[in-house]
């Protein structure tokens, strides 16, 4: 199946995603029953940071990754990297002050000058994922570490349908309830169906020169974390 209009169209990626910037955390809470906050720590805790260390939060939205970073470890150095302003404002409001807007196949920063990246359910809207996960090797140090927390399908086939069958539907109601647009939020489901499985965004890091790839899922597969250490 081919991947949505919008992934392959940054134009068309940052208008949807400004449009959704206001009510972003409404949403992820909504639909994630609130587990979402828990997920994160979890992510964060996987990667056992040092006080101090240089922090990439890419793809960062709101800025979640950051606050969690910052809270724990006030004199980290932390950047925030975003395809949309609005959802750099957001990440703004609540405190992240290094922010940058960039395109993730293309960072701005030099090899190896980051300890850590968080990357946030931005992963499937990557246009080139595997180009993005070369980009983010690139400017982690030997060594450094990698998280990364998103939607997956559930390798049961039954389970498969359940899951994209709740997040049409959700997706659609919320859509239309707050911006009168169903689609914005069916994009979701739309991109699993093109979107790499756990095992093989595992091999995908292995290839790209991560070792120590782990992974660990979350309401029966339908959420995937990863984390893996730079070779």
């Amino acid at each position: 199946m081919n991947p949505p209009a919008e992934r392959s169209n940054p134009r068309l990626m940052r208008a949807m995603f400004g449009t959704i910037a206001p009510r972003y955390n409404f949403i992820t809470r909504v639909f994630s029953y609130g587990m979402d906050r828990r997920w994160k720590r979890d992510s964060f805790e996987r990667v056992a940071l040092p006080d101090g260390v240089a922090v990439l939060d890419l793809a960062c939205g709101t800025g979640d990754f950051s606050g969690l970073v910052l809270n724990r470890f006030p004199c980290t150095r932390v950047v925030a990297v975003d395809l949309t302003e609005p959802m750099l404002h957001r990440a703004r409001l609540r405190g992240v002050r290094n922010v940058i807007c960039a395109d993730a196949s293309a960072l701005p920063f030099a090899d190896a000058c980051f300890d850590c990246v968080f990357i946030g359910y931005g992963l499937r809207n990557f246009p080139n994922l595997s180009a993005a996960v070369k980009e983010v090797e690139r400017v982690i140090r030997p060594g450094g570490q990698l998280a990364t927390l998103d939607f997956f399908l559930p390798a049961n086939r039954f389970l498969r349908g359940l899951y994209l069958a709740y997040l049409y539907a959700m997706g659609a109601f919320w859509g239309v309830l707050l911006h009168g647009r169903p689609h914005i939020y069916t994009y979701i489901p739309d991109s699993l169906r093109s979107f790499v499985s756990m095992e093989g965004f595992s091999r995908l890091l292995q290839n790209a020169g991560f070792a120590r790839v782990e992974a660990r899922s979350y309401i029966l597969g339908g959420i995937g974390l990863h984390w893996a250490t730079k070779k």
